[in-house]
C-alpha cells in the first residue's frame, strides 16, 4: 500500500511540475504578445460592413472587425480592395474600377468618419508606429489584383493615393498585367510572365513606394518582378511549397529569389493552402471557385456594380465563437448574393461527398510552414498573415480574436521575443519603410 502512495504522489507531482511549466509558457506569451507590435498583411472586406448602421465597431459575423482586433490583441488590418478577375474588355475594366473605388471609399468613411477615435488609417510605417503609440487600432489598404487599373497606368499613383501601399498584379485568373498561380492549370497569357504594361506598372510601383505583392500571380511572373523591382518585394499572404504543394504557395526558388532581393513573405493562415488537399478535390473545389468568381462578377454587373439588395446587418451572437468552415470567412460568405451562395454550398456539400476532406490544418500546421521558411531563407524575411475574410483561417486561429494562439506556438517553438515581434510586424514594417527609400531616390532622378 505504501508503495502505492508513493507511486501516486511521484505522478501527482509530475503532472502539477507539467502544469507548472505550462503555466510559465503561456504567461511568458501573454506578456510576449501584449508587448509586441501585431499586424496582418491580408484582411478582405466587404463596403456593405463599412456603414453607419453596419460596421467594424460592432462584433459582426466577420473574421475580423474592432471587438475581434481588441480582444486578440491584435493592432493593424491591412483591408484589402481586392476585384475577382474579369473581363479584359473596356466594360470589365470599367466594372472593375467601380467596385475597387468602393472599397476604398469605405475604408476611408470607417476610419474618418464612424470610428476615427478607434482606428486610424496609416499611410507610412512611421504613422503605424505613431498610432499604436496613441493607442489606435491601424488600417492600411493593400490591392489585391490589379485588374482594376484597367489600361491607364495613372490609376496606379491614383490608387496610391487613395492610400493603397501595396499590390499584386493578378488573382486567380491571368489580367492584363500578369500571368496568375492559375495558369499551372489553366495556361499561361504572357509565357508565365509579366506583359508590357505590368512591367511598366511595377516601374510605377517602385517610383511611387508602393510595395510589388507576389501572392497570386504566377512563379514566372513573380520571378520577373522580382528582377525588375529596385525595391524589396512582399509575398502579402503565402505559404510555403514544400509543405502544402498547391499553386498558390511559393517554391524554395522563389522564396531564396525573395531573401536576395530583401523582401519578406507573409506566412498565410488557410487551412487549405498549409495542407494541401488531394488532387482530385483540388480540382474541384478549383472549378467550384471559379464558377462563385464569375458568379459575383455577373451579380455585380447586373446590379450595376452593387451588391445583392439590403441585407441584415450581420451581427455574432453573444458568447458565439468562430465556427470552422470550408471558407471559414464569415464575412465572405455573408457578402454574396443569395443564389450564388446556395449554388456554393451545394457544389460544396457534393465535393464533401464525393472527396472528403482531410482534417483541418491547425495552429501547428501553420508554424510548420514558419519553420521552414526561417530554416530556408532566415527570421528577417518570414512574417504573418490571415486571409481572414477571403477564405483564410484554421484549427485555432480563426478570427483576429485568436491571434495570441499563433504567439503562443511560437514561444512553444522556441522563438524570442525579438524574432517573434520581426514575424509580427518588424519585417513588413523595414520593408515598407525599404520601398519609400527607393522611391526618394528615384524621386530624385
Amino acid at each position: 500500500m505504501n508503495h502505492i502512495i508513493l507511486l501516486s504522489a511521484i505522478l501527482s507531482a509530475g503532472i502539477g511540475l507539467a502544469q507548472t511549466k505550462e503555466d510559465a509558457l503561456i504567461a511568458k506569451a501573454k506578456a510576449i504578445h501584449g508587448r509586441v507590435l501585431k499586424l496582418d498583411t491580408h484582411n478582405d472586406i466587404d463596403a456593405t460592413n463599412f456603414t453607419p448602421e453596419c460596421n467594424y465597431t460592432m462584433r459582426l459575423t466577420t473574421q475580423v472587425n474592432l471587438p475581434k482586433m481588441t480582444e486578440g490583441m491584435m493592432d493593424v488590418s491591412f483591408m484589402i480592395v481586392y476585384v475577382g478577375q474579369g473581363p479584359l474588355t473596356p466594360e470589365g475594366y470599367d466594372d472593375a474600377y467601380r467596385q475597387a473605388v468602393e472599397k476604398f471609399e469605405a475604408i476611408h468613411r470607417f476610419t474618418e468618419k464612424i470610428a476615427p477615435d478607434k482606428m486610424g488609417l496609416a499611410l507610412t510605417p512611421a504613422q503605424v508606429v505613431a498610432l499604436k503609440k496613441k493607442g489606435m487600432r491601424i488600417a492600411v489598404i493593400g490591392i489585391e489584383n490589379g485588374y482594376p487599373i484597367g489600361t491607364d497606368i495613372k490609376r496606379v499613383k491614383e490608387f496610391y493615393d487613395r492610400g493603397g501601399r501595396y499590390m499584386s498584379l493578378a488573382h486567380n485568373g491571368n489580367s492584363q498585367l500578369a500571368d496568375s498561380n492559375t495558369g499551372e492549370v489553366q495556361g499561361y497569357s504572357y509565357n508565365n510572365g509579366l506583359s508590357p504594361l505590368g512591367r511598366e506598372v511595377i516601374a510605377e510601383m517602385n517610383r511611387l513606394g508602393m510595395m510589388v505583392d507576389l501572392s497570386h500571380p504566377s512563379k514566372g511572373a513573380n520571378m520577373e518582378a522580382i528582377k525588375l523591382s529596385k525595391a524589396p518585394v512582399i509575398a502579402s499572404h503565402s505559404g510555403v511549397r514544400a509543405v502544402g504543394d498547391v499553386s498558390r504557395n511559393m517554391d524554395d526558388e522563389l522564396l531564396l529569389a525573395l531573401k536576395k532581393n530583401g523582401g519578406v513573405v507573409q506566412m498565410v493562415g488557410f487551412a487549405s493552402y498549409v495542407k494541401a488537399e488531394s488532387k482530385e478535390r483540388a480540382e474541384a473545389l478549383a472549378k467550384v471557385r471559379e464558377g462563385l468568381m464569375a458568379g459575383i462578377q455577373g451579380g455585380r454587373r447586373g446590379r450595376g456594380g452593387a451588391q445583392a439588395g439590403p441585407r441584415a446587418c450581420a451581427v455574432e451572437a453573444p458568447g458565439a465563437a468562430a465556427a470552422p468552415g470550408r471558407t471559414r470567412g464569415g464575412g465572405f460568405l455573408a457578402a454574396l448574393p443569395p443564389d450564388v451562395r446556395a449554388n456554393y454550398e451545394k457544389s460544396m456539400a457534393e465535393i464533401d461527398a464525393k472527396y472528403p476532406p482531410s482534417p483541418r490544418a491547425n495552429v501547428k500546421d501553420f508554424v510548420n510552414h514558419i519553420d521552414y521558411a526561417v530554416k530556408l531563407i532566415g527570421i528577417d524575411h518570414v512574417g504573418l498573415s490571415s486571409d481572414f475574410d477571403g477564405g483564410g483561417g484554421l484549427d485555432g486561429w480563426n478570427s483576429a480574436a485568436e491571434a495570441f494562439n499563433v504567439t503562443l506556438e511560437l514561444v512553444r517553438r522556441g522563438y524570442t521575443e525579438k524574432q517573434i515581434a520581426k514575424m509580427w510586424s518588424g519585417n513588413l514594417l523595414r520593408v515598407w519603410a525599404d520601398v519609400e527609400k527607393v522611391s526618394r531616390k528615384l524621386s530624385k532622378k
